[in-house]
């Protein structure tokens, strides 16, 4: 299998309780209790995502030709989308909801206040998460619960 032959899974959850296992020509189907599955994800995998389940392939190349990896998503919110050529304003807010679904985080309000709770512990984890290097792979989302 080559990677463009990479298969979603699509009613899989995209969490799981165990150790990561990738097998042939396909996304990650599990990884380290709890945390997202996407963090692994190639770009093909995302490319896969956008017209699988998004549903707006046109905007397949601009993911593939900007390298967005599931890691990637962490960072792509809705400012960043234009730079990439996601340009429709309903199609943005199409990208965001979904990135924020798939990785299981909450809108964060504007108008938020200190004085509030601490916010999710997933939010605050893939926060961390962003960098690449031995120290950001080296967190876990159990130290932030």
């Amino acid at each position: 299998n080559s990677p463009s032959s990479t298969v979603y899974f699509p009613n899989m959850s995209p969490y799981s309780g165990s150790s990561s296992v990738t097998t042939p020509g396909s996304r990650p189907v599990s990884s380290r209790a709890g945390e997202p599955v996407a963090l692994m994800w190639t770009v093909d995998d995302v490319c896969n995502w956008v017209e699988d389940e998004v549903g707006l392939s046109q905007y397949k190349a601009c993911f593939s030709d900007n390298f967005i990896t599931g890691r990637k998503l962490i960072l792509l919110d809705a400012s960043h989308m234009p730079a990439i050529g996601i340009t429709d304003f309903q199609h943005i807010l199409v990208f965001s909801s979904a990135i924020r679904e798939l990785l299981g985080v909450e809108l964060i309000p504007w108008d938020r206040s200190i004085a509030d709770p601490p916010r999710d512990p997933m939010g605050l984890f893939l926060e961390q998460r962003r960098p690449t290097g031995p120290w950001a792979d080296s967190i876990r989302l159990e130290h932030f619960k």
